[in-house]
């Protein structure tokens, strides 16, 4: 019985697969400009598309150097220079201390050395006076 059912279920799906082809070929024939028109709009249109990327790409931005003369003309040493990058990323002394692995102490260390060399008095100055010398981004 149920080869029977299997047998009718594909002659059914041949003949619907059968008329759908004779309806496409109809449909392309009836309307043929109108698929070559949409085919030539459809090929410009991603050839728009990615000559606009190329063209208006933004430049891919430069490499951060962390401006090394100016480090050196103030004395930083390389973990008054992280102690600032987390400055600048907005951490206190306490999660500074946590991600590098010493005491809160001597972030305080590190922090009042660093607004002795940039000549600030709070952390915002010190980050500003950072950033305009190109130390942090």
């Amino acid at each position: 019985m149920w080869k029977r059912v299997v047998g009718y279920g594909a002659l059914l799906a041949a003949g619907t697969l059968a008329l759908q082809w004779l309806d496409y070929q109809r449909l392309v024939r009836m309307h043929a400009g109108d698929v070559y028109l949409f085919l030539v709009a459809a090929a410009f249109l991603v050839l728009g598309i990615v000559l606009g990327v190329r063209v208006f790409a933004a430049p891919a931005p430069a490499a951060f150097d962390g401006n090394p003369k100016a480090q050196a003309a103030l004395g930083l040493s390389g973990r008054e220079l992280e102690v600032l990058h987390e400055l600048a990323a907005g951490h206190s002394n306490k999660e500074i201390a946590a991600h590098l692995h010493v005491s809160p102490n001597t972030v305080k260390t590190h922090v009042a050395r660093l607004f002795e060399k940039l000549g600030a008095k709070r952390r915002t100055e010190a980050i500003r006076r950072a950033r305009e010398l190109g130390i942090v981004p």
